[in-house]
């Protein structure tokens, strides 16, 4: 089960094909990389991805014209909200790696600079979007492996912090 909050108001809990435990006929087409297609009790509403950020795991999506801020919580992000632990206390992340494959565009930070919880450390570009990547913690930037431009895979890291 998910939970999805839609503009910071809206709150929706997401389980296979039902939300808010009322089962919905819902179909999904991936048009291309950013574009899909949804299909929902029959009304159909053509949707893109403007950008994802996983940590922060927020989602803007650009459907039939309106933009979107989706917000999502998973089952374990739950758990610990209802054990009155934020995922963010509970884990100090200090090591980035890339979530996905793509081009470094823009590197916002250099070796032995502050940051604080939230800066922009860099930008990855990815399936024709642009990802910021944002530290989860205060610290200073340890050791930056990349450089502009460059390509990276998955799970390779990208920025070190102290």
């Amino acid at each position: 089960m998910l939970k999805a909050t839609i503009n910071q108001s809206s709150e929706r809990t997401i389980d296979k094909n039902a939300i808010n435990n009322i089962s919905r006929d819902i179909d999904l087409v991936r048009i291309d990389d950013i574009s899909y297609h949804l299909l929902l009790d029959g009304k159909s509403f053509r949707s893109q991805l403007v950008s994802f950020d996983s940590s922060e795991k927020k989602i803007i999506l650009l459907i039939n014209g309106n933009e979107y801020e989706i917000c999502i919580e998973d089952s374990t992000d739950l758990l610990l909200k209802k054990l009155g632990i934020t995922a963010a206390a509970s884990t100090k992340n200090n090591t980035f790696k890339a979530p996905m494959p793509g081009l470094i565009k823009q590197v916002l930070v250099a070796e032995g600079q502050s940051v604080k919880k939230g800066d922009v450390l860099l930008i990855l570009e990815a399936m024709k979007m642009e990802n910021a990547l944002k530290a989860t913690a205060d610290g200073d930037v340890k050791k930056i492996a990349i450089k502009e431009g460059q390509a990276v895979e998955k799970g390779q890291l990208l920025i070190d912090l102290a």
